[in-house]
């Protein structure tokens, strides 16, 4: 392990069984290198404050890194406070498909359910 990756214990976030189903079939459709992870996190933006960060990417300087349900998690130190307890889904119905976040820590969200306020 590098000085750039943290391994720690307690995870963070969920990933529900469906989502990491869909993450391993985007993974494999997208040849994703085996370096990479899912990066899980928050930018700043969207119409309530905060907009969530997923996709597959290397590890950075400041990485927590996590095993969650087989899959490797990467998020920024700074990300823990907004993300907590999170759990990401995937929903396949008629209104809604695709990850949903279910993120106790935010104080309110929009409509499309990918930004929040915390």
């Amino acid at each position: 392990m590098s000085n750039t990756e943290t391994q720690v214990g307690i995870q963070p976030i969920t990933l529900t069984d469906r989502a990491v189903r869909e993450l391993i079939m985007i993974r494999e459709a997208q040849e994703v290198p085996e370096d990479h992870g899912l990066r899980v996190g928050v930018k700043g933006g969207g119409c309530s404050g905060f907009t969530y960060v997923l996709g597959f990417d290397q590890p950075m300087e400041n990485d927590d890194i996590f095993e969650i349900n087989g899959i490797r998690v990467f998020m920024q130190k700074a990300h823990a406070i907004y993300l907590l307890g999170m759990e990401i889904d995937w929903e396949d119905g008629l209104k809604n498909r695709g990850f949903s976040f279910n993120n106790p820590n935010a104080t309110d969200t929009c409509g499309c359910g990918t930004s929040f306020s915390a």
